[in-house]
């Protein structure tokens, strides 16, 4: 039987992080959302959690001085950069973009209702139809990347390296 030490420790340290944000979700919430059990952003990071276990388990089998390392933590570096960085700041833009759009829509909707007698609930449920949301949850909070990195390096050294 082949065994991957390093891709399975990674690949189940991303799917533990995803469930806690799937459970988190439906907690916070009272609903299923599945799109948490596969989506980007909120805690913990599973990109830092994938990353930084697969870091720490080619450092458990091939060594601190070891050119693969040297790769796979310059990689994690940067993941964990772009999630706090790019990623983060395009969902805070995603969030003003949104809230843009339910205040045009609205207002639009208002300007028309006053000239035709509209009811206000009519107009509420236009711009909650009209408006098409972008995905906000993209990326993370440095707590976030922080708390996904830790949770993948406790994954590596939980994790046996051989069966």
């Amino acid at each position: 039987m082949y065994y991957n030490y390093i891709l399975l420790t990674a690949c189940l340290a991303w799917w533990v992080a995803q469930a806690i944000k799937f459970v988190i979700n439906l907690i916070k919430y009272k609903q299923l959302n599945f799109e948490r059990l596969i989506g980007a952003g909120g805690w913990p990071s599973a990109h830092s959690a994938m990353v930084c276990s697969a870091s720490v388990a080619v450092l458990r089998t091939e060594g601190l001085n070891s050119t693969a390392f040297a790769i796979v933590c310059i990689f994690s570096l940067i993941t964990m950069y772009d999630a706090m960085g790019v990623r983060r700041a395009a969902g805070q833009q995603a969030k003003e973009i949104n809230l843009i759009n339910r205040r045009v829509v609205t207002f639009n909707d208002l300007t028309q209702a006053m000239s035709s007698e509209k009811p206000i609930e009519e107009i509420a449920k236009l711009a909650d139809e009209n408006a098409k949301a972008l995905k906000e949850f993209i990326g993370h909070t440095p707590f976030e990347v922080v708390s996904g990195a830790i949770l993948g390096m406790i994954f590596a050294f939980i994790m046996p390296q051989s069966l």
